[in-house]
């Protein structure tokens, strides 16, 4: 079966940004006036990362979960797996762009497993690449695809915006950048739900039912 349909996977992450919109719009400008804080800012990042998985949920964002105190307390395990992916990283890309873009690609769900299932560093990102095995072609095309939409979108929008003052240009710019985030944040939560939804079990046959025909033999008598 296939978990990740092209067509209905896009749409899908564009439903999900645009119910979205205004919470995750609001988290992020959160998260960014909030960055420069020491301590806080390891929470608030772990929440930001933890956000598809919720959306994968049906949950709706509070804007201030970011703040919960519960995603500092595996900031140890967090930067273990930060550690384990970077030092791998480093070797993949030396070898090339496609082997780092592979392994991307293949640890991609590691940190919503992190967070989402509490699983340890490497135990995240052994499943993550699990589950993204036999995907990986179609996790970089419908990335590809969005990335590309939404270019095409920026630049014509930045082009007209360009005509009228640079000023323009770029606060049509940061505004893009803002609400593409809802999007790519839907995107993450179908691939992530998707990709850890449990196959279904096939439903039991139902047992044939035997049915004994009673045969009456009727002796007539002469």
């Amino acid at each position: 079966m296939d978990k990740l349909p092209f067509k209905e996977t896009l749409l899908e992450a564009c439903q999900i940004g645009l119910k979205n919109l205004l919470s995750l719009i609001a988290v992020t400008v959160l998260y960014l006036l909030t960055i420069w804080i020491p301590y806080l800012n390891v929470g608030t990042t772990i929440a930001m990362e933890s956000i598809p998985a919720e959306l994968a949920k049906g949950h709706v964002i509070d804007p201030f979960f970011i703040f919960n105190g519960k995603y500092r307390k595996n900031m140890g395990e967090f930067f273990i797996l930060l550690g384990l992916e970077l030092m791998a990283f480093v070797p993949a890309f030396l070898l090339g762009i496609i082997p780092a873009c592979v392994l991307s690609i293949a640890w991609g769900l590691a940190i919503l497993l992190f967070v989402d299932k509490d699983m340890k560093a490497i135990d995240a990102l052994r499943k993550s690449n699990e589950l993204t095995y036999g995907y990986k072609w179609r996790i970089f095309g419908l990335a590809l695809v969005f990335g590309i939409f939404f270019g095409i979108i920026s630049g014509v929008l930045g082009f007209i915006g360009g005509l009228i003052s640079d000023a323009v240009a770029g606060v049509v710019s940061v505004i893009l950048s803002v609400l593409f985030v809802p999007f790519a944040l839907g995107l993450d939560a179908v691939i992530y739900r998707n990709l850890t939804r449990e196959n279904e079990p096939a439903e039991e046959a139902p047992k044939a039912e035997v049915v004994v025909e009673e045969v009456v033999i009727e002796e007539v008598k002469e």
